[in-house]
């Protein structure tokens, strides 16, 4: 008999990942607040910098949001109107509103049915396609694989895909903060890499922010200029730029953060292995993690036939959980006859949508509780097979 908890456990808790650091975020909070430069200042650059860092890259340029961040690494390569940039449909919807932003025309192609990321042999069926129809060559520009979930995308094997047809690569690393594949991580492949520091991310502000990371000191300097109107000099616009800077408030908070991120990795993925001990006996589909590859467990994905059935019996227990994402882009209104998809069509991605639940996630969910959690979903699993 399962005593049903009186307190909800979330799917995701930023405010717990705020108390675990909180007096030393309040006390960097403090130091801003008395500074008087709360827009670019020195907070912003020790990110910068920090984060360049950590990632073993040359470059991190701080922006508003993860959004923006793909925007203007897509600006940097002079990518826009006319052009046409490949990516996934299994996505947040920021990936292919930034190509539309830009005035490019996403090409979405079908994902890996274990990682759920961008299917290599997909991508070159379609960029083989694209190549071979009346349209100039110059009219496919780039390629934004999607690191999902925390799970790297296959990003060599999509890097040297992109060198043979002279395209761009820009990650999508909005969920893979401190992933790995092939001991580089995520973010250090591309011709550059977008970063979203939303507060549910792995590493996250208590506010919007985002990065734009490269070792191209070159694209380095035109994104800086583009964040900022286009600002070479102050008030002198060389180029036409926008507005998406990363404040100090939420720089200084990221820097605390920063210091404990692979430590909260480490808890994402014990509980991830928890789960799958706990729920190897259920009928569920379990996240895979490919060889060769640090997962970071942004979420933990199962799959299942039944799954708005298993959402509504955890909801019972005060479990939250989330379908990222319940509708593909391809499908949702204001994107169905915006977006290119190649021959190969979206079987994957749309079966998939229809069956992925996720569980809570992240670096606060105690033993106890994922216990419960999983004792739940073995009670719904017995329930069902008695009645089948």
């Amino acid at each position: 008999m399962i005593v049903q908890r009186q307190t909800p456990i979330h799917q995701t808790d930023p405010q717990a990942s705020y108390q675990a650091h909180q007096s030393e975020i309040d006390a960097a909070i403090h130091q801003v607040l008395n500074s008087g430069w709360y827009i670019l200042g020195q907070q912003v650059e020790a990110f910068e910098q920090e984060f360049a860092s950590y990632l073993n890259v040359k470059n991190a340029i701080g922006v508003a949001n993860g959004t923006d961040a793909l925007a203007i690494a897509l600006r940097s390569l002079g990518i826009g109107v006319g052009d046409a940039v490949i990516t996934v449909s299994h996505t947040a919807v920021a990936t292919v509103a930034a190509i539309e932003l830009v005035g490019a025309t996403p090409v979405l192609v079908d994902i890996d049915p274990q990682t759920y990321n961008l299917d290599i042999n997909c991508l070159e069926e379609t960029i083989v396609e694209i190549l071979n129809t009346k349209s100039p060559k110059a009219l496919l520009k780039a390629i934004i694989p999607v690191h999902l979930y925390g799970h790297p995308a296959n990003i060599q094997a999509i890097t040297e895909l992109a060198r043979r047809y002279e395209l761009y690569v820009v990650e999508d690393c909005a969920q893979s903060h401190g992933a790995e594949y092939k001991g580089r991580k995520t973010g250090t492949w591309g011709d550059l890499a977008a970063f979203s520091f939303y507060p549910t991310k792995n590493l996250g502000a208590l506010g919007d922010g985002g990065a734009v990371v490269t070792n191209d000191l070159n694209l380095a300097q035109k994104v800086r200029s583009l964040r900022e109107y286009g600002w070479h000099e102050r008030y002198i616009s060389k180029i036409p730029g926008m507005n998406t800077r990363l404040d100090e408030l939420q720089a200084t908070i990221l820097r605390v953060k920063l210091r404990y991120l692979d430590g909260e990795n480490a808890q994402r993925h014990q509980l991830a292995n928890t789960y799958n001990q706990l729920l190897a006996t259920t009928s569920l589909v379990l996240p895979e993690q490919q060889s060769e590859v640090e997962h970071v467990y942004h979420q933990y994905v199962v799959r299942s036939q039944k799954r708005d059935d298993i959402k509504a019996f955890l909801k019972e227990y005060a479990i939250g959980t989330l379908i990222h994402y319940p509708v593909p882009v391809h499908l949702q209104p204001a994107y169905q006859s915006r977006v290119l998809i190649a021959k190969q069509e979206l079987n994957n991605t749309e079966q998939i949508s229809r069956e992925i639940l996720s569980l809570p996630m992240h670096p606060y969910i105690n033993a106890e509780q994922a216990e419960y959690i999983s004792e739940v979903i073995a009670l719904w699993h017995n329930q069902k097979l008695e009645t089948n």
